[in-house]
């Protein structure tokens, strides 16, 4: 995602969002919005600079209006780089993606409408007023959502790599960390063995 000009247009935040009652809450009106039966992760174009601020908003909006069912978590994705000043290491917390918040909802006209209105947003990402979600390997590789893998693996069991750089070698498995979702495995490589890190979601137990 890179950051757009944003045009500025009149600040509507303040409006009262209207209020839904349960059975509304399912009829979404014809060529308007889809309501989604799972909660899905959608990105929300804000401000620059407004991010953090943008998250406070809605995360005190939905608190006050009762919308915890629909609107689950936003977050604002960022990274620590490590930098050099004065001879000393200096770690900075960064935005990844300046201009974005990304949150987890179900969208109905009531959730749409609380987020889409919060104040420095500018809009949804998707076509038009309908936003799209992303995918679950966008999830997935932008970290957003770690999903936890069972897998009944020990020190000595036999894996197949499933995807990678290392896909359809075999190893045996030399060391599982549960809390990493990692284990560590040695695959022959040009007639030597060559340790490899991987995660649960890289193998199969064979």
């Amino acid at each position: 995602m890179s950051e757009t000009n944003i045009p500025q247009t009149e600040d509507t935040s303040k409006e009262k969002a209207p209020v839904f009652n349960a059975a509304e809450r399912d009829e979404i009106p014809a060529g308007f919005l889809r309501r989604s039966k799972e909660p899905k992760w959608y990105v929300v174009h804000t401000y620059s600079g407004h991010e953090n601020k943008v998250k406070a908003n809605i995360e005190k909006l939905v608190e006050n209006r009762g919308m915890q069912d629909l609107v689950l978590q936003v977050i604002v994705p960022t990274e620590d780089r490590v930098e050099m000043k004065d001879n000393n290491r200096v770690v900075k917390t960064r935005k990844i993606f300046p201009g974005y918040v990304i949150v987890k909802m179900i969208v109905t006209n009531e959730s749409w409408y609380l987020v889409r209105n919060t104040q420095g947003v500018t809009g949804f990402v998707g076509e038009g007023s309908e936003p799209i979600p992303l995918t679950d390997e966008e999830v997935r590789r932008l970290g957003i959502e770690k999903t936890v893998i069972v897998l009944n693996i020990n020190v000595g069991d036999v894996v197949k790599i499933i995807s990678g750089p290392f896909k359809g070698f075999t190893g045996s498995v030399e060391e599982v960390n549960a809390d990493r979702q990692t284990l560590r495995t040695k695959v022959d490589m040009f007639g030597r063995a060559t340790p490899v890190e991987l995660e649960f979601d890289q193998v199969d137990k064979l």
